[in-house]
């Protein structure tokens, strides 16, 4: 029996989450260039809205190292060409010096590009 095209396309942009979340935890910051909008921002849990470019210049300097990612909870919703994912992960990180362990919620905004899914935005909080 063949999976539905709306499951299809939402499994399709929890890979295109979890390709993102797996270059962080790389530090991969090459494979997030591609994966990530040249206008994505990373709205931090400070408030502090950051551009991609900045964020990309300070995980390669160090400044946000991700030592682990663990996936808690994904819900997708799809409205054509965009697509919103709510993720709840703990991230293992070193931000700034500090490592800590930060229940965070992200909320993620796509567009299809062709035939794969591209992040706009995201912006996380605690849970």
């Amino acid at each position: 029996m063949d999976t539905p095209p709306r499951d299809r396309v939402e499994d399709d942009v929890i890979r295109a989450y979890r390709a993102q979340l797996d270059a962080m935890a790389g530090g991969d910051t090459d494979a997030l260039d591609v994966l990530l909008d040249a206008g994505f921002t990373l709205t931090h849990i400070t408030g502090y809205r950051q551009p991609k470019a900045e964020w990309l210049t300070q995980m390669r300097a160090g400044q946000f190292v991700y030592h682990g990612i663990e996936e808690r909870s994904i819900e997708v919703a799809v409205a054509g060409n965009n697509a919103r994912l709510v993720g709840r992960i703990v991230t293992d990180a070193t931000v700034y010096g500090t490592r800590a362990q930060w229940p965070l919620q992200l909320v993620l905004d796509y567009a299809r590009t062709g035939e794969s899914w591209i992040a706009l935005r995201s912006i996380a909080t605690t849970w």
